[in-house]
């Protein structure tokens, strides 16, 4: 049965004109074509990656808080339904402690403490009253 097998693999290669030092060859050079096309790709994504975290990291901003610092969190419920004179901010709320990677532990007027996303709060500027019957002298807008 072998001896058929081999018989038959000869003839083939004699009709169809097969030489098989050379097609060996030509697939060797196509598998090595197909690895420099994977490593152009391979190093093509890792350009864009990069450049798509640079994006991205420029994109952040740096906020550093102290504890007991008073900060309004932002409401992101109230991007799908807000309400026409509804604040998206809600608060103040009191900083316990800043964790790593942006992470901050605040606590609400009950005492209760929760942590969000550093990214969703900003600083609350508290505003200054003006006393009853204390002048403002504004400058005049045309001598300026």
């Amino acid at each position: 049965m072998p001896v058929e097998l081999e018989y038959k693999a000869e003839w083939a290669v004699q009709l169809l004109n097969l030489d098989i030092k050379p097609t060996a060859e030509r697939r060797s050079m196509q598998i090595h074509e197909l690895e420099e096309i994977r490593h152009l790709a391979y190093e093509s994504s890792k350009i864009y990656k990069k450049q798509t975290k640079a994006y991205h990291d420029k994109r952040i901003i740096s906020r550093n808080f102290q504890p007991k610092d008073q900060v309004l969190l932002f409401n992101s419920r109230l991007l799908l339904f807000p309400g026409k004179l509804r604040s998206r901010w809600s608060g103040p709320f009191t900083i316990k402690e800043d964790r790593p990677h942006g992470a901050v532990v605040l606590l609400n007027t009950k005492g209760e403490e929760f942590v969000v996303n550093g990214q969703r709060i900003t600083p609350y500027l508290v505003e200054t009253r003006i006393a009853e019957g204390e002048e403002i002298l504004l400058s005049d807008p045309s001598s300026a």
